[in-house]
């Protein structure tokens, strides 16, 4: 097993960004979008956020409520974002949205739209329900061809990370609903917009932490997975591990930053590295004296020499 350490890539220079940071994306060279999902704990509006590593500048744009995933499209400026519990196209230039779909879980109180996947078909995505107890929130498919909404499932707690794999109408999802600490594997029919029975790839109760974001790794054969630890500890972990047999295979260390929230690996100046997002929420004014790097970013090394596949989303 191998063993990186992370270093800090980006202290955000208000207490508002770091209270929940998730979703980095590639936009650019040397560039990344990322989220903040909303200001702090009573707040109820949230961020889209580019950060340009080769100027060290980030820049900011506040939304009309909480957005759950952000993703770049194939028009010049605009994202399209999961906000509330609606799909959106946001323009960054002007600051002009248009409504794509929703609203979403119309049958379910306190929830909102939580991580998701963009790919050439459209969007699948998931809500979580705000007081993390009530398994009512809903997995969903956006086609974007027709802009139709499929209800894939009515009964998770906390959806998060997400991989799709495969071609044709018939591929492998695979998905995380947080408290069940496992990751899951699904075939979904991407024609009649329906999932099969899921089975479990990997079962992760023996970690204190609870899994959130995750990505593929280059090859398709395993996960990088950041780990949400809402104890007291010195340092957070993203983990990767094989599909396959389960191994696990990589650990990223984040110093004092245990709520790691979301992976994403980038291009840096021709290298493939890691970036990883942490979060400040639910912690007492104790922990965060010893979690000093809670809500930053980090970035870490990697074996990796190519990128997994990263689209945008095609705007129809």
């Amino acid at each position: 097993m191998k063993e990186y350490q992370a270093t800090l890539l980006y202290r955000p220079e208000k207490d508002s960004l770091r209270f929940l940071p998730e979703g980095p994306y590639p936009v650019g060279e040397n560039q990344f979008s990322w989220i903040s999902i909303q200001h702090g704990k009573e707040e109820t509006t949230g961020s889209l956020n580019i950060l340009d590593l080769s100027h060290s500048e980030n820049k900011n744009w506040l939304l009309k409520g909480r957005p759950g995933f952000a993703f770049p499209t194939d028009q010049k400026n605009i994202f399209v974002i999961g906000l509330e519990r609606d799909i959106i196209l946001f323009n960054i230039e002007t600051g002009d949205s248009e409504k794509l779909a929703g609203p979403v879980d119309e049958s379910a109180s306190n929830t909102i739209i939580n991580d998701g996947i963009c790919f050439d078909e459209g969007l699948i995505f998931g809500c979580k329900e705000l007081s993390f107890t009530n398994p009512v929130a809903g997995l969903y498919y956006f086609r974007s061809r027709d802009r139709k909404l499929f209800l894939l499932r009515d009964d998770q707690t906390c959806s998060n990370g997400k991989i799709l794999s495969g071609s044709g109408f018939k591929r492998t999802l695979l998905d995380i609903d947080t408290p069940t600490k496992k990751v899951v594997s699904y075939q979904i029919d991407l024609e009649e917009g329906t999932l099969s029975d899921p089975e479990t790839v990997l079962d992760l109760n023996d970690v204190e932490s609870y899994p959130d974001g995750m990505i593929a790794t280059p090859d398709g054969k395993s996960v990088i997975i950041a780990f949400f630890n809402p104890n007291p500890a010195n340092e957070g972990e993203a983990r990767q591990y094989s599909i396959k047999n389960g191994n696990l295979e990589t650990i990223w260390k984040l110093e004092h930053s245990p709520q790691v929230t979301c992976p994403q690996l980038i291009d840096l100046d021709g290298e493939i590295k890691l970036v990883l997002t942490t979060a400040v929420e639910n912690m007492s004014e104790e922990q965060k004296q010893k979690s000093t790097n809670a809500g930053c970013l980090f970035l870490a090394n990697t074996d990796f020499n190519s990128l997994p596949d990263q689209p945008v989303y095609h705007i129809q």
